[in-house]
């Protein structure tokens, strides 16, 4: 989610040469099994939190094949795709590699092994395949699901005189809510994080089944996008008219979403979030600091009667096998064992993870964990994931010049449909 670092074509390969610490990691070193080792990159894998995930992977994996090693190269995220881009460039690199769903895979699908023949005994057990699917074909197996509930603090809404377990189901009645809990509380509507330009990301996604009709949001996720209709630059309107109307907290396009934004909810400066459900600023986060029973979850509130709010989720992440592995039915096993049941189970009891493996059991989680699992069978994909990342980048920068005044909501939609066209 974080916005990559930019860096000279020299650094770049040198760091991803380094990265392994001399093993088979980087480019121009030869794939891990070609020596009886599968190389794995990530981001995840150093989380003390996916310590027993990996764990349990790799003992899963370890059942058959005792005498295949397996190295994880844990990457930082800032950094993960320009690394990746150098190994895709030269041809050589990991066997196995994570990715977000969506344009980030998509975009880079020629460099990959399709895994359908592989994994086709998994299809029913786990959800999310479609964010890791191009042209009818997958390439890579569901880990996690992400989306983005609308979470909001209890205690705020209760201090405020209002009911906790009503929150306003229309965007009026929400408004003035957040208007009584600012005058009882000090406390903003909303936190927003939108530094690196991926808030938009978050309120297009969750707030689109409120505005669009389920026909228009079908249509949106199929490729059939209309830029100019009037409900989807209502999504843009509402962007601007939150900031400009104070509902955000102070300097949005100042503040960085991973974590300082959270931060903002965390601490009760604002009532409202439109999180994440999965690894970062999600509900077990957030139950730290304010108490599993106070973390809200809500859908999003309606402002178009004719619209159906809906969970907005994919698939979160997953794992590829890249094209230049010697051996894809071996590397295809190790993704199969990163996405086993017990694997799955220990990622979501450590880190908080909603596993692409819907069985697992989350009621003892508290009940925002409870409440977004509930949804998932009703959910649909969220519509920023839909977009290439070319179109996504382009929609940060916008995002932020919206929220500074700098261009109109007609010429960000109009730059948006244009990059849309020749991306999409």
């Amino acid at each position: 989610m974080k916005q990559r670092t930019l860096w000279s074509a020299a650094l770049v390969v040198g760091l991803a040469l380094t990265a392994g610490c001399g093993s088979a990691a980087g480019p121009g070193s030869p794939s891990g099994n070609a020596s009886g080792k599968l190389v794995v990159w990530d981001w995840k894998s150093g989380d003390a939190k996916a310590a027993g995930y990996v764990a349990k992977a790799k003992a899963e994996f370890a059942k058959q094949h005792p005498d295949v090693a397996v190295e994880f190269v844990a990457q930082p995220y800032d950094q993960y795709y320009t690394l990746l881009g150098a190994a895709i460039q030269s041809g050589k690199g990991p066997d196995v590699i994570l990715f977000n769903g969506g344009g980030k895979i998509r975009d880079r699908a020629d460099a990959l092994a399709p895994l359908d023949s592989y994994v086709a005994d998994d299809k029913q057990r786990l959800a999310g395949w479609d964010a890791f699917t191009q042209a009818g074909k997958i390439y890579a197996e569901p880990v996690t699901l992400q989306g983005h509930p609308f979470y909001y603090n209890k205690s705020l809404y209760e201090k405020a005189g209002l009911n906790p377990d009503a929150p306003g189901r229309t965007w009026d009645d929400f408004v003035r809510d957040c208007g009584v809990i600012t005058q009882k509380t000090g406390a903003k509507c909303f936190a927003l994080g939108n530094k690196e330009g991926n808030g938009i990301q978050f309120f297009l996604s969750a707030m689109g089944s409120a505005v669009l009709t389920p026909q228009e949001y079908d249509d949106w996720i199929a490729g059939k996008r209309n830029w100019s209709s009037p409900d989807v630059k209502r999504i843009f309107e509402l962007w601007k008219q939150t900031n400009d109307a104070g509902l955000n907290n102070e300097g949005a396009n100042s503040t960085a979403m991973f974590n300082d934004s959270f931060a903002v909810f965390q601490s009760a400066k604002a009532a409202n979030i439109i999180g994440l459900m999965s690894d970062i600023g999600h509900w077990k986060d957030f139950a730290e600091f304010l108490g599993a029973d106070k973390v809200g979850v809500m859908d999003a509130p309606v402002v178009n009667p004719a619209a159906q709010p809906s969970l907005p989720y994919d698939g979160g992440i997953g794992y590829g096998v890249a094209k230049w592995t010697k051996d894809p039915k071996l590397a295809a096993d190790l993704v199969r064992s990163l996405s086993s049941s017990d694997a799955l189970k220990a990622f979501y009891a450590d880190g908080g993870a909603i596993a692409a493996d819907t069985s697992i059991d989350v009621s003892a989680g508290g009940p925002a964990v409870k409440a977004i699992v509930s949804e998932v069978k009703t959910g649909k994909p969220a519509l920023h994931v839909a977009l290439s990342s070319k179109t996504v980048d382009l929609m940060g920068r916008l995002s932020q010049q919206l929220l500074s005044g700098s261009i109109t909501v007609d010429e960000a939609l109009r730059q948006l449909a244009a990059s849309d066209k020749t991306t999409g």
